[in-house]
């Protein structure tokens, strides 16, 4: 039994010995691991090591390296003359580097160094800013010359490699990389003003890039907004009084549709003057059809702004009135009714009397469709509105036209659209179109006396002339004067001086 419980001891006693040694052992390993004081952190153990951040360097360093050269490579122009030759390696190298040039802006997550801004701004220049192409739409024509077809778009056979380029420079206006104060000192007036004289490019895919591009200008660099309106009004100027030419009046004026919607209220005078030295005067060359829904956009964003616009718009389109283009005459119509769409009744009266007097006019064109078109105005019930409460001024100037046109234009359609026009006026105020229906008829009694008289004063002087016996000058000043002749002073001689 003894022996029993002295074997237990010391087996206790040798265990105890070997759990103090194992939590000794742990204990210096706790204290290895886990020390009571931290230790310094180095930047070695942080930031990768010198060999390390030297590649890192190294490789940005070599791409901006590249692009730079690529860049250089760019920069110089291939001859597209000669269709012959379309296709060579240094066209397809430089096709190629532009595309990686794109693709570089759009995958770019570092911000733009100002040597790169130089280069590229540089590279723009050389590759856009160019003297256009002869035209490329002649063909013989079926006696051997040259037919010109005016209606066929012109294609810039260097489109080729400008394309890439116009997307290289919207992705360099757009990117958020690059520095606008440093870009604004490479992308100055001069390169803007170029810029705009593009526009002019008979090609239609060229100008519908530089619409898009313009617009980001605008909208980025703050600081060019005041030169790019200046520039764009001088072009407008030159197109209506100089060249009556420019392919881009309508791109332009799509993009200042925009522009003149963010105006503030109230309008500047600067606006204003815009509006009428630059935007009216746009409906005076002939192919004002070209661009007029963008020009009528541009004037309602004003009228919409400050409805007193309104007269001043409506006094320079008369100012500006066809007299002989019927088809131009049947766009001013439609742009006036818009107009007058948006007009108050004191703007209304203050234009309605040259207004009517031009209208009367237009009732009476020998052209059907102008008169129709002038007729169907009275289906805008906003415009029938302003003409029943100024009636007293308005249905004397224009009950004329319509009762000419009821006797004798020869349109049937103007004819049926006039007698209803008649009866709309009738049942407004049936006193007043009786009073003007009176009046026009003592009127044409009085055309019709005058007319008859002046037939036999004719008549009389024709026999006076085939028989000899007289002249005109026998004639008295009355008759003389309703012939269209002239009476000749009497010619006093003068008294000599006395000395």
């Amino acid at each position: 039994m003894w022996k029993h419980i002295l074997v237990k001891l010391a087996w206790k006693s040798s265990k105890s010995n070997s759990a103090g040694s194992n939590s000794s052992t742990n204990n210096n390993a706790t204290s290895l691991d886990k020390p009571d004081k931290p230790k310094a952190i180095s930047p070695s153990s942080v930031l990768p090591t010198e060999p390390e951040s030297t590649s890192s360097y190294s490789h940005v360093m070599e791409k901006h390296e590249i692009f730079l050269k690529k860049l250089d490579l760019c920069c110089v122009t291939c001859d597209f003359s000669d269709r012959a030759k379309d296709y060579s390696e240094d066209k397809e190298s430089k096709r190629q580097a532009l595309i990686e040039l794109v693709e570089f802006l759009t995958s770019c997550n570092e911000q733009l160094s100002e040597p790169m801004i130089i280069a590229l701004c540089r590279m723009f220049s050389i590759n856009l800013f160019r003297v256009f192409p002869p035209k490329i739409r002649s063909k013989p024509g079926p006696t051997g010359g040259v037919d010109i077809e005016e209606d066929d778009p012109v294609f810039d056979p260097s489109w080729y490699h400008i394309q890439i380029v116009y997307d290289l420079l919207l992705k360099f206006i757009t990117s958020s990389l690059v520095d606008v104060k440093i870009a604004r000192k490479y992308m100055d007036n001069s390169f803007v003003s170029k810029l705009l004289d593009l526009f002019d490019s008979e090609d239609p895919r060229e100008r519908d890039c530089l619409k898009t591009i313009l617009h980001r200008i605008y909208g980025k660099f703050m600081s060019h907004r005041p030169f790019i309106r200046k520039e764009v009004s001088n072009i407008f100027y030159r197109f209506v009084f100089e060249t009556d030419r420019h392919n881009g009046i309508a791109e332009l004026l799509e993009v200042f549709g925009s522009v003149i919607s963010g105006f503030a209220k109230p309008l500047k005078e600067e606006h204003k003057v815009f509006l009428w030295k630059a935007l009216v005067p746009l409906h005076k060359p002939k192919t004002v059809g070209t661009y007029l829904p963008q020009l009528t956009y541009c004037v309602m964003q004003f009228i919409e702004k400050e409805p007193k616009l309104a007269s001043t718009v409506i006094r320079g389109l008369l100012k500006y009135w066809p007299v002989t283009n019927s088809q131009k005459e049947m766009m001013f119509l439609g742009e006036l009714e818009e107009v007058l769409e948006a007009t108050d009744m004191a703007e209304f009266q203050k234009c309605m009397v040259p207004l009517f007097r031009r209208l009367a006019q237009c009732l009476n064109s020998s052209h059907f469709q102008v008169a129709e078109r002038a007729l169907f105005l009275s289906n805008n019930d906003h415009l029938v509105n302003m003409i029943s409460q100024n009636r007293q001024v308005i249905l004397p100037l224009i009950y004329p036209a319509l009762e000419r046109n009821a006797r004798w234009h020869w349109n049937r359609s103007v004819l049926n659209v006039t007698m209803n026009v008649r009866k709309m006026f009738f049942e407004m105020d049936e006193n007043l179109l009786l009073a003007c229906e009176s009046s026009f008829v003592e009127e044409e009694e009085k055309k019709a006396a005058s007319e008859e008289r002046r037939r036999l004063i004719w008549e009389r002087l024709e026999n006076f002339t085939a028989n000899g016996t007289g002249s005109a000058s026998a004639f008295s000043p009355a008759i003389s004067s309703e012939l269209g002749f002239g009476v000749p002073p009497l010619v006093v001689a003068a008294a000599p001086l006395v000395a």
